[in-house]
């Protein structure tokens, strides 16, 4: 199995943790999406300092990891391409803020330790709050949601699209890359010379499978919007979830959890 055949194994992965069957899994769409937009807010209105006042904000998607049954180590396994330029953000911080703000024992750490291990976990917390959304909905429900909440029809079928696609691609260059390795055994990856050619062919390819597939949508019945997944009404239990997830959001965020927690401790 080579590279894009791993990642289109990957890709049906999420489509088979989507398809799961939780109490995380079974919400409303929209309830979801727009509980993860207002968490991903809150958490960047944090202070680059206020790193205590932040650390308590991994509670909400830890819980809904746990709820859900997707394993925690699956979410960083997935973004782990992603993850180190998330962490490479604010890797500069401690060269441009040397001024000492806590001290340690006989270890001063400046500000800019601080503000970037912020940085790094809000960015850690953000993806790990957009990836439980990824994989307890599915793309055809994510959309019909985006819909409800009168986002533009083209803005959601080209994200529809760009997602369905990404697998069609994947299972082009897959085919390609045998094909190429079967003509130059024993070679790792593709030479240098050869990558003008495979792009243009990857182009040619992808433009006769993209009108292939245009001429099946046209003969099911498309005309330029899309009738997307058929999602259960709003309900109460789907209202409870966001205003309790809002509340809990917005008691960590100006409750002072980690003083309070850090009093307890010490008494």
């Amino acid at each position: 199995m080579n590279k894009m055949q791993r990642a289109l194994a990957e890709l049906s992965e999420m489509d088979e943790l989507a398809a799961m069957r939780s109490p995380v899994h079974s919400l409303h769409p929209g309830a979801k999406l727009i509980t993860t937009v207002v968490y991903i807010l809150i958490t960047l209105s944090y202070g680059k300092y206020d790193l205590p006042g932040l650390v308590p904000m991994v509670l909400w998607p830890v819980l809904m990891f746990s709820v859900s049954g997707v394993n925690v180590r699956t979410c960083f396994y997935k973004l782990r391409i992603v993850l180190p330029l998330v962490m490479a953000v604010g890797l500069f911080n401690p060269l441009f803020d040397r001024e000492i703000m806590l001290t340690i024992g006989n270890t001063g750490i400046s500000g800019g330790v601080i503000s970037m291990i912020t940085l790094m976990l809000k960015g850690v917390f953000c993806l790990m709050a957009s990836f439980l959304l990824m994989a307890t909905t599915k793309i055809d429900s994510l959309c019909a949601a985006l819909r409800k909440l009168h986002v533009p029809s083209v803005l959601v079928s080209l994200l529809l699209l760009t997602y369905r696609y990404i697998g069609v691609m994947t299972e082009e260059l897959a085919v390609m890359t045998d094909a190429y390795h079967l003509r130059a055994p024993g070679q790792k990856g593709i030479h240098i010379s050869a990558w003008g050619s495979f792009l243009g062919q990857l182009l040619l390819r992808s433009m006769d499978r993209a009108q292939e597939l245009y001429s099946s949508m046209l003969l099911r019945g498309y005309h330029e919007h899309f009738h997307y997944a058929d999602i259960d009404r709003f309900r109460g239990r789907d209202a409870l979830y966001m205003l309790v997830s809002v509340l809990f959001f917005l008691l960590l965020r100006y409750g002072n959890i980690s003083q309070l927690v850090g009093g307890l401790v010490v008494r």
